[in-house]
């Protein structure tokens, strides 16, 4: 990708020549009305509500890979959330209590696969009994439907194997195929005359100024390395990405995209019995991510983590996984050296189980003493888009950005969209629609 100040700098010369590629033409009358960039479940939810909206208006999604849902959205843990952890009267917990409740509905109406299998969160010992009736206190405050406390002589009652000492059951909590979920939105988007263009990675943006008409704004070049769509407005939900298209418009380098990777073990099929539902820790303040639990999948596997290591690569899905450009982007961002500082020792053991994944399973143990080391192998692993700001700190809500100049005005970046953001990924659609009708006056 291009550096701001060069893509904001190219001629009109520049523009002329990469023209004749771009789709439909160049006259302003004959741009999209919008563009979105990145066919992930925010993406393709957000095209989705808002052709819905606006029926007669021109749109498109831009994805750089030759499939949707390839990263994020394809490797996450496939859970429908039900909103208990987060702080009440946040964006993060009304979306996602709002968006468990949109997705059901659409499962439902569409035949996609889906469970409602529930999830227990189990306490294992005085301290996290304390925490117990927080986190249900905050549940309830979130309006998750149906929440019990769970005793401990009750606990086998929903979950035969597991041991604890109390623990909450959420039994809207289920497990879908976000990827086929993310899929569907794109087709609905098509049926109501969107446009999708696979293999298109942006590598900037500009004003094509020799279309402008006398009381148009001059479309805005949205470019790959082969060609270019015109469009009047454009929205960015790039994810692993979402900080250097922001940075193309003039946006501020922070809040930064670190990834993370989260490695996955697979319970042996002939131990699949040993779990029905899922089974969560009680989260821990001190450390920035959840912990393992066990996560039954649509297809019948059980997840089991996962865990949480930096990965080298914005897509390094392995350790062989290797980016020198991301590498040394990371290396630069003083953000990083603050984090992990701040949890220096958390962050190797992490690394030390990554490599020795035997030593993953007595964190397992203390949730179904029956499995052992010889009951699971290595899984599939996702990569999460981690933004941290400045000082280190990780940033747990939504960030939105816009650039500077007639490009930047024109084009809102979602920056940050954290876990939930799947189930969420509806109501999320809805608030961005919102927020583009109104500065953008569609």
């Amino acid at each position: 990708m291009m550096k701001t100040n060069l893509i904001t700098s190219l001629s009109k010369r520049t523009a002329s020549q990469l023209h004749y590629t771009c789709r439909h033409g160049s006259t302003a009358s004959s741009a999209y009305d919008l563009v979105i960039v990145g066919g992930g479940i925010i993406g393709c939810a957000t095209a989705r509500e808002m052709i819905m909206r606006h029926p007669n208006m021109k749109m498109a999604i831009v994805e750089k890979e030759n499939v949707l849902a390839m990263h994020q959205t394809g490797h996450n843990s496939g859970v429908v959330h039900a909103g208990i952890y987060y702080t009440p009267g946040s964006m993060k917990a009304k979306l996602c209590v709002e968006g468990l409740k949109l997705s059901y509905e659409y499962f439902c109406k569409n035949n996609i696969p889906h469970k409602k299998i529930g999830k227990l969160i189990v306490a294992q010992n005085l301290n996290q009994i304390k925490k117990i009736d927080d986190l249900f206190d905050r549940g309830t405050k979130n309006n998750v439907p149906d929440l019990e406390i769970v005793e401990k002589d009750c606990i086998s009652k929903y979950e035969p194997k597991c041991k604890g000492e109390k623990a909450i059951w959420s039994p809207w909590t289920g497990i879908v195929d976000w990827a086929v979920v993310c899929k569907a939105f794109a087709e609905d988007f098509k049926k109501m005359g969107g446009e999708i263009f696979l293999n298109f990675e942006v590598i900037g943006f500009t004003e094509m100024m020799e279309s402008k008409g006398e009381s148009q704004l001059a479309p805005i070049s949205v470019q790959s390395k082969t060609r270019c769509i015109p469009t009047k407005y454009v929205l960015t939900c790039a994810g692993l990405h979402s900080d250097r298209l922001a940075v193309m418009t003039g946006c501020d380098l922070s809040p930064r995209i670190v990834p993370f990777r989260g490695e996955y073990l697979l319970l042996n099929d002939n131990k699949r019995h040993l779990c029905t539902t899922n089974v969560y820790p009680i989260p821990d303040p001190r450390f920035p991510f959840l912990g393992v639990h066990f996560t039954p999948r649509i297809t019948g596997e059980i997840w089991l983590g996962p865990n949480a290591v930096l990965a080298f690569a914005r897509e390094g899905y392995s350790w062989f996984d290797i980016n020198i450009r991301d590498c040394i982007e990371m290396a630069k961002f003083p953000g990083l050296y603050k984090l992990c500082f701040r949890y220096f020792l958390p962050g190797c053991m992490e690394m030390i189980k990554s490599i020795f994944y035997p030593l993953a399973v007595k964190d397992l143990q203390k949730f179904i003493p029956e499995v052992s080391y010889r009951d699971v192998r290595r899984g599939p692993a996702g990569v999460r888009a981690q933004a941290l700001d400045k000082d280190g700190k990780l940033v747990d809500d939504f960030v939105f950005d816009g650039g500077t100049g007639s490009i930047g005005s024109r084009v809102l970046h979602c920056r940050n969209a954290p876990s939930p953001a799947a189930t969420s990924s509806m109501a999320i659609a809805k608030f961005i629609a919102d927020k583009l009708d109104r500065d953008f006056k569609f």
